[in-house]
């Protein structure tokens, strides 16, 4: 969604499915999605979309953009209908994800809808605030972090590798990730492991709901006390899409950890 207001052809979108909360949009995205016809918004218990084929074929689109469990490639190409998903959620995923790779989606959606020089100067102006936003990170500061991915109410807490946006979204605000070392997107980790690692900041991403109870899902982990980030209080969280997939939200999202991070020592 991000691509398509920088290009302006949100009012070529004739039907949205999903959640999209109103912290990542700016008020005048905001008023483009109110336009926009909602299908349905219903989520399972793991947070993946809930939407038949049936359903999106009725509307009759020339083009879809993401891919659900049921409602794969292989199903619309057989009625004739393209489909354009996130490089990172493929299957086969990305193996050294960059913020460059915005660059490269923004270019890809401009060709896809017509709009190559407005993607070339949407490029310039968010390349611009990628130089700007880096310009006074200290890269040599030392300093550890680690993203996570926390079970609120008791469960399994995942962890963002090399091969996930969290690793350079991390460099790039002036931190060593912690997993730099693990060549996976997401996995799990347990409370030993963190201990083992411990990082001065974590990064909390969620969903949905409310912050607090995610921050409070690490925090009452048996042993996290121990952990330097919790003592020290170097723990924020984010909405998920503000890290992952690599969009313009990757960029507000870097911005927020270096305006929460950016002047400590």
């Amino acid at each position: 969604m991000p691509y398509l207001h920088e290009l302006g052809v949100m009012d070529r979108v004739t039907a949205r499915a999903g959640v999209y909360p109103p912290e990542y949009y700016d008020d005048e995205t905001l008023a483009e999605l109110d336009e926009i016809t909602l299908i349905t918004d219903e989520l399972d218990t793991s947070g993946h979309l809930q939407i038949s084929k049936e359903v999106v074929i009725a509307q009759q689109p020339d083009l879809v953009l993401g891919e659900v469990d049921n409602l794969s490639r292989s199903t619309l190409s057989a009625v004739d209908i393209p489909l354009i998903s996130e490089p990172a959620f493929c299957p086969a995923g990305m193996d050294t994800p960059s913020f460059d790779d915005i660059y490269s989606q923004m270019s890809l959606y401009g060709d896809v809808f017509g709009q190559p020089d407005q993607a070339a100067q949407a490029n310039e102006a968010l390349q611009a605030r990628m130089d700007e936003l880096t310009a006074e990170v200290d890269a040599d500061s030392g300093r550890t972090a680690a993203v996570l991915y926390p079970t609120v109410g008791g469960g399994t807490t995942y962890a963002y590798g090399t091969k996930s946006m969290a690793h350079p979204q991390l460099e790039a605000a002036g931190f060593e990730n912690v997993f730099a070392d693990v060549d996976e997107r997401v996995f799990e980790v347990s409370v030993e492991e963190l201990l083992g690692r411990n990082p001065d900041v974590l990064v909390l991403l969620y969903d949905a709901g409310d912050p607090e109870e995610v921050e409070a899902a690490v925090a009452e982990l048996a042993g996290a006390e121990g952990l330097s980030a919790i003592q020290d209080g170097n723990v924020m969280t984010q909405l998920f899409n503000f890290t992952e997939p690599a969009s313009p939200l990757t960029i507000d999202g870097l911005e927020m950890i270096t305006d929460r991070f950016g002047d400590e020592p």
